[in-house]
């Protein structure tokens, strides 16, 4: 790739962010085009934590998370301006042999009785987004509102184009293989929570019961509704979400309501992580379907991508499993 060449990344949540980043960093000259606003970007609804959920292949999630939770520890020392801090908490009905070595990286996970404690990121994604957009302008890097009707138009205006749309890329990238995964969460003043809990073992698979104490509020969840592109908060099922939450923590049941959020996971049987190339000797790399982990594995796969964007030789060039 000539080095003075530009590339597009096109898609503005936290994968086509950190992957910007990356990119700009090493020294290349990136625009990202983004559709939404940063604030109504399925990213900035995000839970934010750092745990391998919904995303295939395992053995590149493995090593992704792990090297994502390499550059995380080291941002949580200043959680104020990334928005990243290390949490305890509980992950209920999961066994540290089910982790692989991600169960040896995570600081003070143990096993007990009913599932695993650990310390992990946590992240505040409006903040942490802020400040990958930040750190992409103090690279050179530059940040356009832009709705894309197809990858074509980026290819049009740079030789390298990156296409980091998440749901997008259904059509985008002609990839029926790319779903919705419908969540839904409720945000309450925090009663005093002050460690995270997950559980999605038991009742219907579409359901699971987290608290994540966030800066802003308590965030409660949730849902994992295949298939269900529906953006509206629906009352019933918040309502049953404050529910489980309660069981776990009786004094949630009383907490006032912030605010109802609904966020599109965009799932896939297994992420797309590939360099193709394009008419006129352009590239195209593909960095999506990333399901419910997609800031758990986003600096993996940034540095990933942007080592199919310049490959600095051929050894070393990670490509996941394009799936059905």
């Amino acid at each position: 790739m000539d080095m003075s060449a530009e590339v597009i990344v096109v898609g503005g949540g936290v994968i086509g962010l950190t992957t910007a980043v990356v990119l700009a960093e090493r020294g290349e000259r990136v625009r990202v085009w983004a559709r939404d606003a940063a604030a109504d970007c399925t990213s900035a609804v995000a839970g934010g934590l750092c745990w391998p959920y919904r995303i295939e292949p395992q053995a590149l999630v493995e090593e992704w998370s792990l090297r994502s939770l390499d550059v995380y520890v080291p941002l949580a020392e200043d959680p104020s301006t990334t928005g990243v801090r290390l949490v305890p908490g509980a992950m209920a009905d999961v066994r540290a042999d089910e982790l692989g070595r991600w169960a040896k990286a995570v600081p003070e996970l143990r096993e007990e009785p009913q599932g695993l404690r650990a310390t992990v990121p946590l992240i505040d994604m409006p903040r942490h987004l802020a400040y990958l957009r930040e750190r992409l302008a103090a690279a050179g890097g530059t940040l356009e509102r832009r709705t894309v009707r197809a990858l074509g138009e980026a290819s049009a205006e740079a030789d390298v184009v990156v296409n980091c749309s998440g749901l997008g890329a259904r059509s985008l990238a002609d990839d029926p293989a790319v779903h919705p995964v419908r969540g839904q969460l409720v945000v309450v003043e925090n009663p005093g929570v002050e460690e995270w809990y997950v559980a999605t073992g038991g009742g219907a698979a579409a359901e699971t019961t987290y608290l994540l104490p966030q800066p802003y509020g308590l965030v409660l969840g949730g849902t994992a509704q295949e298939g269900d592109w529906g953006c509206e908060p629906d009352p019933a099922t918040a309502a049953a979400i404050v529910e489980r939450c309660a069981r776990v923590r009786p004094e949630v049941a009383s907490a006032r309501v912030l605010a109802h959020r609904v966020g599109l996971r965009p799932a896939r049987s297994a992420v797309r992580l590939e360099r193709e190339p394009v008419g006129g000797g352009g590239v195209l790399v593909h960095n999506y379907g990333h399901g419910g982990a997609g800031v758990t594995v986003a600096w993996g796969c940034a540095e990933d991508a942007a080592g199919l964007v310049a490959p600095r030789s051929a050894e070393g060039l990670r490509t996941s499993p394009s799936g059905g």
